[in-house]
């Protein structure tokens, strides 16, 4: 009897499995598993559907699939994640990135170019992937990443060393800019903002990160409020900030920054239409 079966049919029975347990783009996810276990890449599977597997082959990727179907972000069962481009570690030790972030960047790149900054920081840096990409982008900038984890931060250093970043970025361990000298030219942070009552009732997949990387307190908002003050001492004259808020903050959020000196406050919208960011200049 010829127990071997094609990629094809690895591909249709692993995305029939995970429509039954409720996992988002069941394909994509059956196909990115499967790129993993048998080191290909993704699109590469299309040129193999006939390529017959025994099932020996085919034992990691039952407890990789096991392990999604139960809830386990796929980002952590591959060990990476894309970011702008780039392939960044990321396992349970941060926050996974998510694209609202990327969508960031784009917002950030050419306010920074456009006003000459130098001196920039990411506070919370997570995985690093603000702080490197901006390194990346901007290669003559001066960037600072600070975390109040040691864990986020060993992660954030590793990601460093695989792009070859590591003598572009200082990493440093604080509470968001109590230890910090300023000052700098743009603050840009994505803070925990989650309302704590709210972290129960988050996707199985959420409560995957670190629970330190979700909590903004009562309203979500403990943390940006801390910040917003410090960072209006920690700026250079015209410099600026850019934040990533949760979808129903930015009217609260947005006389924060009036009260601190903040102005021309924008808020920007997300690709999905969702108020997600507020830029401002201080003085």
């Amino acid at each position: 009897m010829n127990s071997r079966k094609t990629v094809l049919e690895i591909l249709q029975s692993t995305t029939g499995y995970f429509q039954k347990h409720g996992v988002e783009n069941p394909r994509l996810n059956a196909e990115h598993l499967l790129a993993h276990v048998l080191k290909l890449k993704r699109i590469d599977l299309y040129l193999e559907f006939d390529r017959e597997l025994f099932e020996d082959e085919l034992a990691p990727l039952r407890e990789l699939v096991r392990k999604r179907g139960q809830g386990t972000p796929l980002q952590h069962l591959l060990g990476t994640v894309e970011f702008y481009g780039r392939e960044f570690a990321c396992d349970a030790r941060a926050l996974i990135p998510r694209p609202e972030t990327e969508h960031l960047i784009e917002v950030l790149l050419p306010l920074v170019k456009a006003s000459n900054g130098r001196r920039l920081i990411d506070v919370g840096t997570g995985t690093g992937v603000i702080a490197l990409t901006l390194a990346a982008e901007l290669p003559e900038a001066e960037v600072y990443a600070v975390d109040v984890s040691n864990a986020a931060l060993a992660l954030a250093q590793e990601n460093a060393t695989k792009l070859a970043l590591s003598e572009r970025v200082r990493f440093i361990k604080g509470d968001l800019l109590s230890d910090i000298d300023g000052p700098f030219d743009w603050i840009v942070a994505n803070l925990p903002y989650i309302p704590s009552d709210d972290i129960p009732t988050l996707s199985p997949e959420v409560q995957f990160d670190p629970v330190s990387a979700l909590d903004g307190g009562a309203d979500g908002l403990d943390l940006i409020r801390k910040l917003i003050l410090q960072a209006s001492h920690k700026l250079t004259p015209n410099g600026g900030i850019a934040l990533e808020i949760g979808h129903d903050q930015s009217e609260r959020a947005f006389p924060l920054l009036e009260a601190a000196n903040f102005r021309d406050i924008r808020i920007v919208k997300d690709y999905q239409g969702v108020p997600r960011f507020l830029i401002a200049h201080y003085g």
